[in-house]
């Protein structure tokens, strides 16, 4: 038997009788309902010829050995189960016990709750091909949506190719959406998915079609997901860049704003690249007012950052609560201890960063390269009372040269040299990345410029 066929445990037949003891119940109900409506409204034989004919009563299965049939694709007994078009459209019952939250009792609760789903849909997100075919030559409604979706949404968000090509050549709508106001390229979220964007593409599909609550484009999920081909497939059809959600978003503000794993920050940078050549705009602000190098910022993506720069990001822009980019770099300091902080606070600073408040560099506690940075940015050294109590006992032990250089030079006259340097990068101002370079100086002079990590402060 197939690895999904069920096993009969002790809490699973307990499970069972519950289940059994639920449906039947559910039974009687239903006859009640129906026979209440009958003694309401009992026409005339003369009228009966009147009456529009009546829908198609939904029929519900809920036999597990059905069920594993479907499940574990298994085409022979599929096929001698469902023979005719009422099989086809059976809607298939389940009962599974949920935590659920009771405000009665104050705890939560194991609770039966009701699912539905079709045949259709059960084989397409399994990818049982052969078996979608014989439940389609039956008469199987190709667009119907039970339990929330239809076959070719759950073919879509399993990545099931075959399936979706299939549903779509027997005229499924490329278009259609889930109760949950999702199109079928709304599902396409992993790379495995790419095939069946390209299907639903040929097929009709609308590449700005918007989901329903949130408005996102199907551009917007590529983004969200670093979806780097799918993002190229829909900008070769068409997609808008310039396209914002509800939330005032571009596709370009999701992808930054989702670029928070250094693991994956490779896609996420190449998804920026080809929005950015596509003609997205660097400035347009989303939700609370976070340009998208806020947003890189904030996750210390530093190529992204660099990349963003590049393409005229303004650097000293505010959010809604008054942070710019670099405020935001460093609150992200001691969640990116290993993205190396400094050399992306280093890079703003080289495009023009306004001078950091002080108060600022208590996020610095953490780390004291991205502390030597800032403090290297300021002619003097500012008191020290709002960020020293905040530098944990082991970590000032280890880098006590820095720390003690740091407290010396409260309030002290820097070295000339080094009031030098901050009178060229205020001179050069927004175009020290560029500008240094230019300078007739020794390349050890240049470097200087640069605010490089020494370990301490003089």
């Amino acid at each position: 038997m197939s690895k999904e066929t069920f096993t009969f445990t002790s809490s699973t037949l307990r499970s069972l009788r519950l289940q059994q003891e639920m449906l039947e119940w559910e039974d009687r109900r239903r006859a009640a309902s129906r026979q209440s409506v009958s003694r309401r409204y009992q026409p005339s034989l003369g009228s009966l010829s009147a009456l529009p004919k009546p829908a198609r009563r939904p029929q519900y299965c809920r036999d597990p050995a059905v069920h594993n049939a479907l499940y574990t694709g298994d085409l022979p007994r599929v096929r001698s189960i469902f023979k005719d078009e009422s099989t086809a459209n059976l809607i298939v019952e389940t009962l599974s016990e949920e935590l659920v939250w009771s405000a009665e009792m104050g705890l939560w609760v194991l609770t039966p709750q009701k699912k539905h789903t079709s045949p259709l849909c059960i084989t397409a997100a399994r990818g049982y091909q052969d078996c979608v075919k014989h439940l389609l030559l039956q008469g199987a409604e190709v667009d119907a949506v039970v339990g929330g979706k239809a076959a070719i949404h759950e073919s879509c968000a399993n990545h099931r190719a075959e399936c979706t090509r299939l549903l779509l050549s027997y005229s499924a709508n490329p278009n259609l959406l889930s109760e949950d106001g999702l199109a079928p390229l709304h599902l396409c979220t992993t790379q495995e998915s790419l095939p069946c964007a390209q299907l639903l593409l040929e097929y009709g599909a609308l590449v700005n079609q918007n989901t329903r609550d949130h408005r996102a484009s199907p551009l917007h999920v590529a983004a969200k997901h670093g979806l780097d081909d799918h993002t190229k497939l829909y900008l070769c059809y068409g997609a808008k860049v310039a396209h914002r959600n509800r939330e005032g978003e571009t596709a370009l503000n999701t992808a930054c704003a989702n670029a928070d794993r250094p693991e994956e920050a490779g896609r996420y940078y190449r998804v920026v690249k080809r929005l950015l050549e596509g003609g997205a705009d660097v400035r347009i602000a989303g939700r609370k007012n976070h340009t998208p190098l806020h947003n890189a910022c904030s996750n210390c993506h530093i190529r992204i950052v660099e990349l963003l720069l590049q393409h005229g990001a303004q650097v000293n822009v505010r959010n809604c609560a008054g942070y710019t980019p670099v405020d935001c770099a460093l609150q992200a300091v001691e969640d990116y201890l290993e993205g190396q902080p400094e050399r992306l606070i280093a890079t703003l600073l080289d495009h023009g960063a306004a001078s950091i408040n002080p108060k600022m560099l208590k996020f610095c506690a953490l780390s004291p390269q991205a502390m030597e940075v800032v403090l290297n940015s300021y002619d003097r050294i500012p008191p020290c009372d709002s960020w020293v109590d905040s530098v944990p006992l082991e970590v000032w032990q280890e880098h006590q040269v820095f720390y003690d250089s740091a407290v010396y030079l409260v309030n002290q006259p820097r070295r000339l040299q080094h009031l030098a340097r901050c009178a060229v990068r205020k001179q050069l101002g927004p175009q020290c990345h560029q500008g240094i370079a230019q300078l007739k100086l020794p390349s050890s002079l240049q470097d200087y410029l640069h605010l490089p990590l020494e370990g301490y402060l003089q």
